[in-house]
């Protein structure tokens, strides 16, 4: 059968036209469908909107849980020119009076003149220790290894040993000063104190290693009987002033141990006079705190009431609104910021203590003079109502971190063993003289990291010895980059190296050495110990000094820094409301409250999905079907028409 091309040409019938009509009404079900999914669209984004402001409120509430955030202290100083103060939250609020008499100087020691900084002064190499000098004695620094630089020939020139010794980095820098009438190599220390002075020694090339040839120029040694090429031009001082009448001297112009919390940058000297310098709670940061948190509960809950609310003037729903899932969010978080805390232990129950409260229209506000009230009573501490504390009655006990499967309570503490420090004693009077390449190697593992020492030959007392090892061991590369050190000392010749470190990992071996047997004969080594006992009557868990609670204490870590084995009285810890408010909001984003809502409109998108795939199949189908029935219809009435037109035609014809 002949097909037209043009559907409709031959029987003036719009069959185009009349399909679209047709298809129009049939495609009622997909629009339907379009609004449909549009209302999920709109309710996912609303659901998103929602979960994006939890998070940010968690966020903001998190940080807030942070006790440091309101037990700052702020350091002032009177005169401001004299030093820079600041303080952390140990310091204790007062005022102290503060007078500067010196400031610590850093050792500077000069060399004889050299005609250019290209004149050749000498090779072998630079021994350099740091100590006091005191009555003709000097007396070794143990905290600070002496260093060994070489100097080759080719680095032999005035400016050769000054660059030498600056790439060494070994506590002191070089500088060359010309003075007029020749170049002089200036060696200072880094850091100032009369325990930081210096004694430089060398072994020359020339054979010879203290005239006044060769790379001997360069020794300096201001013990009676010592040999000093160089000559001081800067002598090592301490700092000397004076807090409320308490005389100090200390090696540095930093001071971070006079004042407990405090640390003070000495920066000029006013004899005869003083300064007052003030400590006090941080009282503004205490304010810019609570108000972050007011803020963020605000800032969540208008979104909360943007996707919910309904206008009563213009009769409008809220995409949300009587969603229950929303209601619930918003009742749980008022009834949180409502409820007062079980046991807080700063004085502090309720929000509305510090001016937080709640407005009639469910925002929250603050009363500033009401916070400052509560910030200037000492019987309360703020920090106890927002973060998680624990509040220790012994001194040497202290809190450091709760998790939020801690439970609020009063927990009693009890020590079965205190932590201990790895160590290794001697077993005999250490040799006092150390021979080179004799008795003058020590190989050790301190805390698994292995080093070796080489003490320098010479004849000590007892204490020098410990110190110069104490000395070499703290300077060892592979101790100071594991962030370790030890402490030497000694008992009636008696050498015992002891950790830094607490706990059972901690340990020290003299694991060999030609120096063994003659300082330590055959030492006992014996691993730390770490801190066990009881919270609350059941066993806790000890690292090092750490003790970590379980049962209903399950992630409260204490410090027992020292004191004795027994009872050690109790912790009084609670969960704060910014620590409450972080894990409630936890549990609303991670028990799925809003991603199962989520998970059922995506899902409802998806059938829709479906429901549109399918409708459009049958949509081709219909479409197929009347698209042949009218164009059917329209071949048989051109047909009909062509027909009519031969009949009139050949009626005409026989007329």
């Amino acid at each position: 059968m002949q097909t037209l091309a043009s559907p409709g040409i031959g029987s003036g019938l719009d069959v185009n036209g009349i399909v679209k009509q047709l298809m129009t009404l049939e495609s009622r079900p997909l629009t339907a469908l379009d609004t449909k999914e549009a209302k999920l669209q709109t309710r996912l984004s609303a659901f998103g909107a929602l979960k994006g402001a939890l998070s940010s409120f968690q966020g903001s509430v998190a940080a807030l849980a942070d006790p440091a955030k309101f037990n700052g202290r702020t350091a002032t100083i009177s005169d401001s020119t004299l030093a820079n103060v600041s303080a952390t939250p140990s310091a204790v609020a007062g005022s102290y009076s503060l007078e500067i008499q010196s400031l610590a100087q850093s050792q500077k020691l000069k060399s004889t003149n050299f005609a250019t900084t290209n004149t050749t002064v000498g090779s072998g190499t630079l021994t350099i220790q740091f100590g006091t000098y005191s009555s003709g004695t000097f007396t070794l620094n143990a905290d600070k290894a002496a260093q060994s630089i070489t100097i080759s020939p080719s680095n032999s020139s005035l400016a050769g040993i000054r660059d030498a010794i600056n790439q060494a980095d070994a506590g002191v820098t070089a500088s060359i000063v010309n003075d007029g009438s020749g170049n002089r190599l200036v060696i200072a220390s880094k850091d100032t104190g009369i325990s930081n002075a210096l004694k430089i020694t060398a072994i020359d090339s020339d054979g010879n290693n203290s005239d006044n040839t060769g790379l001997s120029q360069l020794v300096y040694d201001a013990s009676t009987g010592g040999i000093s090429n160089l000559t001081e031009t800067v002598a090592a001082s301490n700092a000397n002033f004076i807090i409320d009448g308490i005389s100090i001297s200390k090696a540095s112009n930093k001071i971070t141990d006079a004042i407990e919390g405090v640390t003070i940058d000495l920066l000029k000297t006013n004899p005869g006079a003083t300064t007052t310098l003030n400590l006090a709670h941080d009282a503004a940061g205490v304010q810019s705190a609570v108000t972050s948190f007011v803020k963020s509960f605000n800032d969540l809950n208008k979104t909360i009431v943007d996707l919910s609310k309904y206008d009563a003037t213009t009769k409008q729903a809220s995409i949300l609104t009587g969603d229950s899932t929303v209601r619930s969010i918003q009742t749980s978080l008022r009834n949180e910021i409502s409820n007062p805390l079980n046991s807080a232990g700063g004085g502090l129950s309720l929000l509305s203590e510090i001016g937080v409260s709640f407005q009639a229209d469910g925002t929250l506000t603050l009363d500033q003079t009401k916070l400052s009230e509560a910030l200037s009573d000492s019987t309360k501490d703020i920090s106890t109502l927002f973060a998680s504390i624990g509040k220790t009655t012994d001194s040497q006990v202290s809190f450091i971190s709760a998790t939020p499967d801690t439970m609020n309570g009063k927990y009693s503490l009890d020590i079965t063993q205190m932590a201990t420090q790895g160590m290794a004693l001697g077993s005999s009077a250490a040799s006092l003289t150390i021979n080179s390449g004799s008795n003058d190697r020590l190989d050790l593992s301190i805390h698994g990291i292995s080093t070796n020492i080489t003490i320098a030959a010479g004849t000590y007392t007892a204490a020098s010895l410990a110190a110069e090892i104490q000395s070499k061991i703290n300077g060892s590369s592979a101790i100071t980059s594991a962030g370790l050190k030890v402490a030497v000392i000694e008992s009636a010749g008696v050498l015992k190296i002891s950790s830094d470190q607490y706990g059972s990992t901690s340990t020290v071996s003299i694991t060999g050495g030609n120096a063994k047997a003659s300082l330590f004969g055959t030492p006992v080594e014996t691993a730390g110990l770490d801190v066990a006992g009881s919270i609350n009557g059941i066993t806790a868990i000890g690292s090092g000094q750490k003790l970590t609670g379980l049962g209903d204490s399950s992630g409260l870590v204490l410090n027992i820094i020292g004191g004795s084995t027994g009872a050690r009285g109790e912790i009084n810890f609670a969960h704060g409301f910014a620590a409450k408010l972080d894990r409630l909001v936890d549990k609303m984003l991670g028990n799925h409250l809003i991603d199962s809502r989520i998970d059922g409109i995506n899902s409802s998108i998806k059938d829709i999905n479906t429901q549109r795939e399918t409708l459009n199949r049958r949509l081709v189908d219909v479409e197929a079907r009347i698209r042949a029935q009218f164009t059917a219809l329209d071949s048989m009435v051109a047909n009909m028409t062509k027909t009519s037109n031969f009949l009139q035609q050949q009626l005409s014809a026989n007329k």
